[in-house]
């Protein structure tokens, strides 16, 4: 009898120890379809989530041109958490849960790059700015004085303009596959080119379950043609900066990575082999095990 009193008091046992770190597991592991929170910034309503512990130090990520924060992946995420980081995602403007800016207008491409190549201002619905600006509303709605930066592609850019204008903010900056936007730079291959002009006729609804809302993409490259070369406001970041790159990159080659390096005093620069315009699975532990280490230094 004892003993079948003390098996049923294990299992019990066993039972309220699950259920007291069920929570934990649900959690702890951070899925691309966990729910998003809404919240209005700068009149608009920008979509968010976390993963990791609320009192870890805080890594924002900011995604790419038309990409919500799904295409940064699970891998990645909960690498950054599992290494003792509380990490902020969020969708920008215009894309994935966030406010859809279609009220906006849907500006001419062709007309804002030639304006832009000549040098001539224009008008755009919003900047690269204001993305960065959806970053620190993000911050002061979370209480999050400072934290690490880390964005890619297009949000390179956003990543490198927070940094800039608000290093009292950043802790580091991280700027993966990003670019200064220098006109001497290497161009986009022809490939890249092509898949811009046929972005319009892509399939919204199975580009949206990967991510990319290509809706956003007109206003999103008029804000990046009107931010033109940002060479000076690169130069001017302050903060510790990593800028990670690949060899293989054809949309914004290796010389648009070294140009970033070369111009932030005291950055680190790190090209990975068999890494493009993207995050290959065979690369990411090295990508994610060089930023770790980078903000742990910082």
């Amino acid at each position: 009898m004892y003993g079948l009193q003390k098996s049923s008091m294990m299992k019990n046992l066993i039972f309220i120890t699950l259920i007291s770190l069920w929570p934990l597991n649900i959690y702890s592991e951070y899925t691309v379809n966990q729910p998003t929170e809404l919240i209005n910034i700068n009149e608009v309503s920008i979509a968010f989530t976390t993963a990791g512990e609320e009192e870890n130090p805080s890594v924002l990520m900011i995604m790419g041109l038309m990409a919500s924060h799904k295409v940064w992946g699970e891998e990645i995420v909960n690498g950054l958490v599992d290494s003792g980081y509380r990490v902020i995602l969020f969708d920008n403007r215009d894309t994935g849960k966030s406010e859809n800016l279609d009220r906006l207008g849907k500006p001419n491409l062709y007309w804002k790059f030639a304006m832009s190549y000549i040098g001539v201002d224009f008008s755009s619905p919003y900047t690269l700015s204001d993305m960065a600006l959806d970053g620190i509303g993000l911050l002061d709605h979370l209480g999050i004085e400072k934290a690490h930066i880390v964005g890619a592609s297009m949000g390179g850019m956003i990543a490198q303009t927070l940094a800039s204008k608000y290093p009292d903010r950043v802790h580091s900056l991280v700027s993966i596959m990003s670019t200064t936007g220098a006109p001497h730079l290497s161009q986009m291959s022809e490939r890249n080119e092509q898949n811009f002009r046929g972005a319009g006729e892509w399939d919204k609804k199975a580009a949206h379950s990967y991510g990319f809302f290509p809706e956003a993409m007109p206003r999103q490259l008029t804000a990046i043609f009107k931010a033109g070369d940002r060479s000076e406001q690169v130069r001017s970041i302050k903060v510790p900066t990593l800028v990670q790159h690949g060899i293989n990159d054809t949309l914004l080659p290796p010389d648009h990575g070294e140009h970033t390096a070369e111009l932030i005093r005291n950055s680190k620069l790190k090209i990975y082999k068999k890494m493009g315009h993207n995050l290959p699975p065979e690369v990411l532990p090295l990508v994610i095990e060089d930023m770790v280490s980078f903000f742990k230094e910082n």
